[in-house]
């Protein structure tokens, strides 16, 4: 079995103190020092505090908070016992006083590699899984489906950590949806790709709702930055790595970005209607990815919003039509659903006993394999259909 490497990240504010640490950490051996760009969640943070400790450990809860690191170094020229006090609190296994004791640091560097051994043992570490929520068509509710999928898997019992992508190329909704103003959108990452690293990912995320993160698309023109695909690629592998669930709202586009996206995710959620254009146009997407290739069927998975019981168009007609089993159905509650995107709440917080909020958390725990399956019954429950 191959060795596995320490992923080592090291943000010091004296190039000095840099050094030092990366001359300590290549002379433990078996640990790998990662740089500005790396698409990799580093086992390991030294950290230098500056002038804004505040602020400094506040980010470094968040960071623990969201699982993008594995365990915290600090060091600090201020040895306030107060400075001491908030390391602690926020699960910091080493602190460093300086000038650095050589020593000391190469000490707690081998006992951070012995248990990091010994944890490596009993324990695999899974790269998070990428949900692509794509529309058939317009006005499908790709967003509204895209936003509560992603609180839906927050809600699970191991609060696994979730981010939400507005991929829309311009004027994406989530914001609405959520009801923030955010300060950052992924052209802001995509000017800055080279500074990619768990810290600056987290400066970046809004968090407007409990449990999820947010990227949100551009909202105007003015110094709008245009991403290449490989630069999305990029960015969602790397969030990959730092959550357990990447939620991406696609819209309708296909574009060369968004095609991207969709060649990495691990489901395409693909979203449509009861209504023969919209079937039609689902059809032709559906078709594109399988009869080419370019997506496996089993990989694809059809959801139909706003499903009602009596529709002229039938679940049977729909799967006929497409040649593919219906993954999902989602019911139409279009007073709950309008109410939550219209005062800006996920459904979660505005109906947290309604039928189409269960549905979502049957949703989520379907896509995680989490459900009991139903025993096949003459009549099933109209709110959701399982797949066979």
């Amino acid at each position: 079995m191959a060795i596995q490497m320490i992923k080592v990240s090291i943000e010091a504010k004296d190039p000095g103190v840099g050094e030092t640490f990366v001359k300590l950490v290549q002379l433990i051996g078996g640990m790998e020092i990662l740089y500005p760009g790396d698409v990799v969640r580093p086992d390991l943070l030294i950290f230098e505090l500056g002038d804004d400790v505040d602020e400094e450990f506040k980010a470094i809860r968040t960071l623990r908070e969201a699982g993008a690191v594995g365990d915290f170094f600090l060091t600090s020229g201020n040895t306030d016992p107060d400075i001491l006090m908030k390391a602690i609190k926020a699960g910091v296994t080493e602190f460093f006083s300086q000038p650095l004791v050589e020593e000391e640091v190469l000490e707690s560097l081998r006992k951070f590699k012995r248990k990091f051994s010994e944890k490596s043992r009993h324990e695999i570490q899974k790269a998070g899984k990428i949900f692509h929520v794509l529309g058939g068509k317009g006005g499908v509710g790709t967003t509204t489906v895209a936003v509560n999928l992603a609180v839906s898997l927050a809600e699970q019992e191991e609060n696994p950590s979730v981010v939400l992508v507005d991929l829309n190329m311009l004027y994406g909704e989530v914001p609405l949806f959520l009801s923030f103003e955010p300060l950052h959108d992924w052209s802001t990452i995509s000017k800055n790709i080279s500074r990619l690293d768990a810290t600056y990912m987290m400066d970046i995320l809004s968090a407007p709702y409990h449990g999820i993160r947010v990227l949100p698309a551009p909202n105007h023109l003015n110094g709008y930055y245009k991403p290449t695909a490989d630069i999305i690629g990029h960015l969602l592998e790397f969030m990959r790595g730092m959550f357990d669930y990447v939620v991406v709202d696609g819209g309708q586009s296909l574009t060369d970005i968004s095609l991207k996206g969709i060649e990495i995710c691990d489901d395409v959620l693909l979203v449509s209607v009861l209504s023969l254009p919209c079937l039609a146009n689902t059809n032709k997407i559906f078709k594109s990815f399988t009869d080419l290739g370019y997506f496996p069927r089993d990989r694809v998975k059809i959801i139909i919003n706003r499903y009602m019981k009596n529709s002229d168009i039938s679940i049977k007609d729909a799967e006929d039509s497409i040649d593919q089993k219906i993954f999902w159905t989602i019911p139409n509650d279009y007073h709950t659903t309008m109410a939550a995107i219209n005062q800006g709440k996920p459904l979660k917080a505005l109906e947290p006993k309604g039928i189409i909020t269960k549905n979502f958390k049957m949703l989520a725990d379907r896509l995680c394999q989490k459900e009991e399956l139903p025993v096949r019954k003459e009549k099933k429950r109209w709110w959701g259909l399982s797949a066979n």
